[in-house]
């Protein structure tokens, strides 16, 4: 290890300075604009995780806490792609380690970008070390990554060097023509869509990890020379992500270099620490899963949780219903006449006033005064009133009184603002604390619909008030 860093320093020595003769030359300033370029974390998975392992890795990031100031992307292994995109939380992008240089056809064993922007994938890793090492050189790369670029996908484009480069202090003359392979094959507007992720190879599961100094010494060479071959502005704007296995306990001091813009995260990103890596600028400025309370177990509230149990950033946290036991709670979650079983395993706890579904515990109110409900207790942020007897703002404001931040009103509102999914939602703001997302025609019009798909099928429907 000391070796290693000897020889690192050397090389840290050399390109600093080489790099120093070349912007007082140019007069170019790598960071000018670096507070313009949004902090990157991506997680690469690799070759890891059973169906239940992958399950547990996006339930984790499901219930964990980020920084909004964060672009996340976590690339899963291929088989578990769609699995992962259909369950992991809206804030977080989902990409491919890899993707090959053509479309679909008969090409055995391949993936093509077609058919992972077909899926909702949006990223994909090309040009990894561990890619570069079974053989693919600069042009293959390259040419994989702007066919990736031109159906849609952003690209976390690699570069890095093997050990024997960097004892040699020929760092340069390795990443540098990785670089200009790129360069070479992209527009510049692809650029818009790349973020470099720079890997010391020697660093790769071996637990060493470059000196704060010493990672932005060779990521301000590398954003020099793209300016020289793509262009300041590129050069200026383009992310340059740490790839040298980044943990929570280095993460603060490299992401506080004004070149480095993030990390490709590998072991780490399948651990929880991998949410202190994201949020290692910024812990104030986060968003969290959605904690939601409802008021009212009858059909609304009911199908209000059913959709909950399929958006993973979502989380019922409790119920009040002064008029269903929670015995029958169970029941009527359980069975139903018209969306049929849950598919899930619920039960309840009489003495603590809990039911559980699929694994999640949900606190259980029986009150008939809203004001007297123990949102803030239970963690419920957002109240869904459904009981269609507390529809104006006098009446569900009093859900304020025991902890509730927000609430949304599911019947029509004789006084507040009514807003209606794909309609008029976008005038929806943040500083209104009581609206109404009126929904009795959809609940008249879900059995209608449920009888006609189930005998025919239903392409798709139109629903107007």
């Amino acid at each position: 290890s000391c070796h290693n860093f000897k020889f690192w320093t050397m090389f840290s020595s050399r390109a600093a300075a080489s790099l120093t003769q070349r912007v007082s030359a140019r007069g170019f300033h790598a960071s000018a604009r670096a507070e313009a370029r949004k902090f990157f974390v991506g997680g690469n998975w690799k070759c890891n995780g059973s169906v239940s392992q992958s399950e547990e890795l996006v339930s984790m990031l499901n219930q964990s806490t980020f920084s909004k100031n964060t672009e996340v992307v976590i690339c899963p292994s291929q088989v578990h792609l769609q699995s992962v995109k259909s369950t992991v939380r809206t804030d977080i992008a989902v990409g491919a380690q890899d993707c090959w240089t053509g479309g679909n056809g008969a090409f055995t064993g391949e993936t093509s970008a077609d058919m992972l922007t077909d899926m909702g994938v949006s990223w994909a890793i090309i040009g990894h070390s561990e890619r570069r090492g079974k053989g693919e050189g600069d042009a293959e790369v390259a040419a994989k990554a702007k066919y990736a670029l031109d159906k849609g996908l952003s690209i976390i484009a690699c570069c890095g060097e093997p050990l024997e480069s960097r004892e040699a202090g020929t760092t340069n003359d390795h990443v540098f023509p990785q670089i200009k392979a790129y360069a070479d094959a992209f527009s510049k507007a692809d650029w818009d869509k790349v973020v470099i992720a720079y890997e010391p190879i020697w660093a790769i599961g071996t637990g060493l990890t470059a000196t704060p100094e010493q990672a932005q010494d060779t990521h301000a060479a590398i954003r020099e020379y793209l300016g020289q071959v793509a262009g300041a502005d590129v050069a200026e704007n383009t992310r340059i992500l740490y790839g040298g296995s980044a943990s929570a306990k280095t993460a603060p001091g490299l992401s506080a270099k004004e070149d480095i813009d993030g990390f490709l995260v590998g072991g780490a990103s399948l651990k929880p620490e991998f949410a202190d890596i994201i949020n290692c600028q910024d812990n104030t400025a986060s968003l969290k899963p959605v904690n939601i309370g409802i008021n009212g177990f009858g059909r609304i509230g009911r199908l209000v949780m059913r959709a909950a149990a399929n958006k993973p950033h979502i989380n019922i946290v409790a119920v009040n219903d002064p008029f269903i036991p929670v015995n029958y709670m169970e029941y009527m979650y359980k069975y139903d006449t018209v969306h049929g079983g849950a598919g899930v395993e619920i039960s309840h706890d009489e003495a603590a006033g809990t039911i559980t579904v699929d694994g999640k515990t949900i606190k259980v109110f029986g009150e008939l005064d809203p004001a007297n409900i123990k949102w803030g207790d239970a963690g419920a942020d957002y109240v869904v009133e459904s009981t269609g007897a507390f529809t104006k703002i006098e009446a569900a404001a009093k859900h304020m009184a025991g902890g509730a931040k927000k609430v949304v009103i599911s019947a029509p509102s004789p006084d507040a603002p009514m807003f209606v999914m794909g309609v008029n939602s976008e005038k929806y703001e943040s500083s209104m604390d009581i609206v109404s997302n009126a929904s009795c025609t959809t609940n008249c019009l879900a059995p209608l619909a449920k009888v006609i798909n189930d005998e025919f099928g239903l392409k798709e429907g139109l629903m107007t008030t």
